[in-house]
């Protein structure tokens, strides 16, 4: 195989770490300082002139700090410069428009993270079959699972490598998200069929040949009875806690435990959209999804004072419902998935996809009878099916009809490309 069959991919993998006591108690420690580090830096930005904000200067002032504060020595200093980096980067985002300004970062609002620039100081060996072992900067020699071959040992090499992690804690505990290199043949071009897929809350995703994907609830009926009764004591502790004065210690444990029921239903949505996406990929040659500006979906229709909004409570529930699916997050599995396996992903507009007939093309007020039919109002036509259906196959129409409208030499060059693009783009 030429090295034109090859092609370098990058992708991350995350895994659960089993953590000592003693472990844990430095790794809160790593990522209090990383946190505290942050704030530092933020206060020197905001405090020092513009001609005197360059990175030179605030890689100066970071060791001046690590010598004045002996908090932060418990960070590595490669961790150190990996926080000036990042902060750096986020101004950078700001100043191009595809983020907010950084800001202060809280200690309770705040995610803990540390990063590990260097891939190998962490020494990957798996000892088990469940089990591998990394070594963390500062922290020692720690378990974590082992559910995904990594290039570890005798499989690591120039192209084969862990180019580095992060550490980051959330409610389960901490976790390690490694960033992994590796050098792969080229996928040849998927042959598989056209499909073009309609996204909803009701029925999570709908094919256009007529197939769907639909999950069940997240948590079981014990889970959701539990969660409940949380609530309800967090209420009640929450309302006889005087005005100005400190969660309890209580409270504290009532929030973290309706947090690890949260993270749990989310860990099985994102398992359920991992092995669903796998599948359209894998099946699939072409993807096409509708482009949805899921940020002005879920906006709130409570209004103003002078104008206030209607059906505010069904609003809230619908947008609930809406960020609980990720819609955003199955266009961005598929688009990676579909690159993996030769195949490709397109976007076509959005608006009276669910209200046009799929057989005539017409669009006519009161076509979607309810939720699940849809029943065509021309005269002509007088189709009836499923309404998910039909908005999939119109998505489907619509892309094909842009292929349409490009010259016949025109699309010759759009299929060379979507050949190549998956590869590039990896």
């Amino acid at each position: 195989m030429s090295e034109h069959d090859l092609e370098k991919r990058q992708f991350g993998h995350r895994a659960r770490l089993a953590l000592s006591p003693a472990c844990a108690l430095k790794a809160d420690g790593q990522g209090h300082a990383a946190r505290t580090m942050w704030n530092l830096l933020h206060a020197w930005w905001r405090m020092m002139p513009k001609e005197k904000r360059t990175l030179a200067n605030a890689d100066a002032a970071i060791r001046q700090a690590r010598q004045d504060i002996d908090f932060l020595t418990v960070l590595p200093a490669q961790a150190a410069q990996a926080v000036l980096k990042t902060y750096f980067q986020a101004w950078k985002n700001y100043w191009e428009g595809r983020a907010d300004a950084p800001n202060f970062k809280g200690r309770l609002r705040t995610v803990m993270s540390v990063d590990i620039p260097q891939g190998r100081d962490l020494n990957i060996v798996r000892v088990h079959r469940r089990w591998g072992m990394a070594n963390i900067p500062k922290v020692g020699r720690v378990r974590f699972r082992w559910t995904k071959d990594l290039p570890a040992g005798k499989h690591s090499g120039k192209e084969n490598r862990i180019t580095g992690a992060r550490l980051v804690k959330d409610v389960l505990g901490w976790h390690i998200a490694f960033r992994v290199q590796t050098l792969q043949a080229r996928p040849e071009p998927h042959q598989g069929p056209d499909v073009g897929i309609d996204m909803g809350v009701t029925v999570p995703i709908a094919l256009s040949d007529g197939e769907t994907y639909e999950h069940g609830a997240r948590l079981n009926d014990k889970e959701k009875a539990r969660l409940v009764r949380l609530e309800q004591r967090a209420a009640q502790r929450k309302h006889h806690r005087k005005p100005g004065e400190r969660i309890s210690r209580r409270l504290h444990r009532t929030y973290d435990q309706i947090a690890g029921l949260r993270a749990k239903a989310k860990r099985r949505a994102l398992d359920w959209q991992h092995q669903t996406t796998t599948v359209i990929a894998r099946t699939y040659g072409t993807v096409v999804v509708e482009a949805l500006t899921i940020t002005n979906m879920v906006k709130s229709a409570r209004g103003t004072i002078e104008e206030p909004g209607k059906n505010v409570a069904q609003k809230s529930g619908l947008n609930r419902s809406i960020s609980q699916e990720a819609w955003g997050r199955t266009v961005t599995m598929l688009t990676y998935k579909t690159a993996r396996y030769g195949g490709s992903l397109h976007k076509v507009p959005a608006p009276n996809t669910s209200r046009r007939c799929s057989t005539c093309g017409f669009t006519t007020p009161g076509s979607r009878e309810s939720q699940a039919v849809f029943v065509c109002k021309n005269p002509d036509c007088g189709w009836s099916g499923n309404a998910d259906h039909n908005a999939a196959r119109n998505v489907l129409h619509l892309y094909r009809m842009s292929l349409a409208l490009i010259p016949a030499a025109g699309r010759a060059v759009v299929r060379r490309a979507k050949r190549v693009k998956p590869a590039a783009a990896r």
